[in-house]
């Protein structure tokens, strides 16, 4: 069954959660294997409902504690469009404005900070230096603000203001200063209030209030819940998901100040999407113009688009955007297509770092959604939409495979070619490139597997304008050669996953 006859067969609400024959249990599951990650849980929005909540494996691999509905994970940087949804409640509020000098807000910043603008902040684009990466950062340390500031007021900017972007923590520790100043709260008194309590969601909070959400230490019990039993407080629990390291030593959880806007947010995958909802309409931001501010491209002096803002990221196809993000531990994802035709969200949330989701979270959605999907072979293809023009995405492989010292061997672009022969194609261009000696021992075990090598990434732009980055899945084209289990084929798949990734992305 290819693409457009699933298409063809499937309606809204459907029973038919799969996607090119491969149901969303199943292909979660592989993942998992894949990945190794102990547990997980998934939310699918579409519009207004939640049709399905669910949690795989253990939240807890020490204490057995299931992944479920409830399950209480570190959002990671979706915690960034909280921080967006509390500037512009502001603004909207008339306390805030978002173009004027943050000096108004907090006169004791460096001179060369003092210019700068609220809207600058949430999009990326002052050239603070990052706090969070400098040497004397201590990420499990309790901070105040003005000890975090300390770390980089003495540095110079990366680039002028307004004139490119790139991430930094420093943007949105002084945002939520700033909203601090302006409502007389702290800003967890103010996003509880104005977003957790306003929108009802009970297991969501700070990793201070991680201890009011009724729990029970299983550890005691031998792995055995019993409270439940006789206090039905106990019963289908609120649980802080925990991660492990090496030796099952755990991952101390971060003080929300330490990344203070940033990835303080706890939440259960649930309230997230019920969260985005809210943030989808008018409930939370209410004039569309102003949800703009948050969740649409912009474009620099220069003239190019910049297709993020506040931790999201922008796509062509079906209006895709997405935050995705890790800290020591815990990964998070958090997807939504905002075609009118059908409005479908995918929240994912793990406990085991540096896991990307988005080609997964891509193929879930198209389980729910027809439309979202990419119309190619998603089981021979690793697939990632580019958000970036062909020239840009090729240019930034160029750079990172000379960063990593790995060859290039070729460049084919297509379009040229086809221009010089009296024939239109879209931008198309395949670069070829590998290591020899990894290549070399795949070889040495079947030497007809060399029609496969060396690897090649290709990047292309659709008709609908969208741009796309993708390789062969390694593992079902070593298969074809008997080598699916040769102990490189993983190394590939994951570097070519790296390539692409971080050609792909704005930053």
């Amino acid at each position: 069954m290819n693409t457009k006859e699933h298409a063809t067969m499937k309606m809204r609400g459907s029973a038919d959660v799969s996607y090119l024959q491969q149901t969303v249990d199943q292909m979660i599951w592989d993942f998992m294997q894949e990945h190794e990650i102990p547990g997980l849980t998934l939310a699918i929005v579409q519009a207004p409902y939640i049709p399905r909540v669910v949690g795989y494996g253990v939240a807890d691999p020490v204490q057995n504690r299931l992944a479920a509905p409830n399950t209480m994970w570190p959002a990671g940087q979706i915690s960034q469009a909280f921080t967006a949804v509390a500037v512009i409640q502001l603004y909207e509020d008339g306390k805030l404005e978002l173009n004027a000098p943050i000096q108004n807000y907090l006169p004791e910043l460096p001179p060369a900070w003092q210019n700068l603008t609220a809207l600058q902040l949430l999009r990326q684009s002052s050239g603070l230096p990052d706090y969070s990466k400098q040497t004397g950062f201590d990420l499990y340390k309790a901070w105040s603000y003005p000890e975090l500031v300390a770390l980089v007021q003495d540095q110079a900017v990366q680039f002028v203001p307004g004139t490119d972007v790139a991430a930094s923590a420093t943007n949105f520790l002084l945002l939520t200063e700033i909203i601090e100043r302006i409502s007389h709260k702290s800003y967890r008194e103010f996003v509880t209030e104005r977003q957790i309590a306003f929108m009802g969601l009970k297991h969501t909070g700070f990793v201070e209030d991680l201890d009011k959400f009724p729990h029970e230490d299983v550890a005691a019990t031998e792995n055995v819940h019993q409270k439940f039993k006789a206090d039905k407080l106990y019963i289908d629990p609120t649980e802080p998901a925990a991660s492990y390291g090496e030796n099952a030593k755990p991952f101390k959880r971060i003080p929300s100040s330490a990344l203070r806007g940033y990835a303080d947010i706890w939440a259960s995958a649930q309230d997230i999407s019920f969260w985005d909802i809210g943030l989808a309409g008018s409930v939370l931001i209410h004039k569309p113009e102003n949800r703009a501010l948050v969740y649409s491209s912009w474009q620099l002096p220069d003239g190019r688009e910049i297709p993020a803002v506040a931790g999201w990221h922008f796509y062509k196809h079906r209006g895709l955007m997405d935050i995705k993000g890790t800290i020591p531990g815990f990964s998070c994802f958090l997807s939504r297509f905002t075609d009118p035709a059908e409005l479908v969200c995918v929240t994912l949330l793990a406990n085991k770092e540096g896991i990307d989701f988005t080609n997964l979270g891509r193929k879930i959605a198209g389980a729910f959604g027809d439309l979202l999907s990419t119309n190619y072979d998603d089981n021979r293809l690793y697939l990632l939409e580019g958000q970036l023009p062909v020239a840009t995405m090729v240019a930034k492989l160029e750079n990172e495979l000379q960063q990593r010292e790995i060859p290039l061997f070729a460049k084919f672009d297509h379009a040229r070619n086809a221009k010089e022969a009296g024939l239109e194609l879209l931008p198309t261009t395949v670069l070829v490139f590998g290591a020899p000696k990894v290549g070399t021992g795949l070889m040495q075990a079947d030497p007809s597997i060399s029609l496969e090598l060396p690897l090649r990434i290709s990047i292309w732009e659709d008709q609908t304008g969208s741009t796309w980055l993708a390789f062969p899945k390694m593992k079902p084209l070593a298969a074809e050669y008997g080598l699916e289990n040769h102990p490189v084929i993983a190394k590939m798949q994951s570097l070519l996953e790296q390539l692409v990734s971080s050609a792909g992305s704005i930053y």
